[in-house]
């Protein structure tokens, strides 16, 4: 299986993170990233992040995560072609809710961008919010350790 995404210990407390570049169609006229350009570069490390705990297949039942909040702190501009490593980890899990934080750092000068994101389990018969389960909350921690706020 091939992965977008690999552990790394370069920036604690992120124990992921996952590398994109940066496509013309995010751009601006300027060549320049808007800032809500980065929410599919934060969906991408999202993904790889559960696919590398094996945690997608368990979500194609009867729940789902949805986004609830998202907040991107921006930093600094991302132009064209840039390379980017995007740093992920799940910070909080609440009762219904995980909370996620995202560094994006452009590779070649190590700059900053920002962002977190709160997803809500929700039971797609329902419409609902539903307890996120027993396992899902074992195979992060045992991930994240004590990083992960429960």
């Amino acid at each position: 299986m091939i992965e977008l995404g690999h552990e790394t210990g370069r920036k604690p407390p992120f124990k992921y993170s996952a590398f994109t570049r940066v496509g013309f169609s995010d751009t601006d006229a300027q060549g320049i990233v808007y800032y809500g350009r980065y929410l599919p570069y934060f969906d991408l490390a999202r993904v790889e992040y559960h696919r590398h705990l094996k945690l997608l297949p368990e979500h194609a039942g009867e729940e789902q995560f949805v986004m609830r909040a998202s907040t991107v702190e921006y930093l600094a501009p991302a132009r064209f072609d840039d390379l980017l490593e995007i740093f992920i980890r799940l910070k909080r899990i609440g009762r219904t809710s995980t909370t996620y934080e995202c560094a994006t750092y452009r590779v070649d000068d190590d700059v900053l961008m920002v962002a977190d994101q709160t997803l809500v389990l929700i039971d797609l018969e329902e419409r609902k919010a539903a307890a996120i389960p027993d396992w899902y909350r074992d195979t992060i921690k045992a991930f994240e350790g004590d990083d992960c706020e429960t």
